[in-house]
C-alpha cells in the first residue's frame, strides 16, 4: 500500500511539473493577400466547409480547445497543427510555388475523398468537423477544378 501511495504522489507531481512545460499556441497574422479563400475568391459555401474541417490544422487561424491547456494532451494538439500546417496551410498559399500547390490540391482532394481528412481524431473531438458526403463531394469538386485550370 506504501508503494501504490508513492506511485500516485509521484505522478501527480509531475502531472502537475509539466503544466509549467510552455506550448506556443500564438497564430501568425494571416496576410489576405496570400490566404487561399481570398486568393480564389472561394465561395462562401465551400468556405464554411474548409474553416468547419481544415483551417484548425491547415492554417494561422487555429481555435484552441480548452482541452489544449492541459499537458501532455497540449503537447499533441500542437504537434499536429504543426504537421498539419507543413503538410498545407491555406494562410499561407500564395508563399507557395505552383508544383507545391498542385501537389497540395491533389492530396487534400484525395484525403478528403478516402476518408483520411479531418482527422478521424479531430472529428471526435469536433463532431461539426464530420463531413457529409455531400460537402466532401464539395471539396473535391473545388480542388480538382482548380486542378482542371491550372490556375493556382
Amino acid at each position: 500500500m506504501k508503494t501504490f501511495k508513492k506511485i500516485i504522489y509521484w505522478s501527480l507531481t509531475v502531472i502537475a511539473l509539466i503544466q509549467f512545460i510552455p506550448v506556443n499556441r500564438t497564430n501568425k497574422t494571416v496576410d489576405q493577400k496570400v490566404n487561399f479563400v481570398t486568393v480564389f475568391n472561394t465561395p462562401n459555401n465551400v468556405q464554411q466547409v474548409l474553416k468547419k474541417a481544415c483551417y484548425d490544422c491547415h492554417s494561422n487561424e487555429t481555435v484552441y480547445p480548452d482541452y489544449a491547456y492541459i499537458a501532455p494532451i497540449s503537447w499533441s494538439i500542437k504537434h499536429h497543427i504543426n504537421e498539419g500546417r507543413e503538410h498545407l496551410n491555406f494562410s499561407e498559399w500564395g508563399k507557395f510555388n505552383k508544383d507545391l500547390k498542385k501537389n497540395m490540391l491533389k492530396n487534400a482532394g484525395q484525403s478528403v475523398k478516402d476518408y483520411s481528412m479531418p482527422f478521424p481524431g479531430y472529428v471526435a473531438q469536433h463532431p461539426e468537423a464530420n463531413l457529409t458526403k455531400a460537402e466532401r463531394v464539395l471539396l473535391v469538386n473545388y480542388f480538382e477544378g482548380l486542378l482542371k485550370s491550372e490556375n493556382y
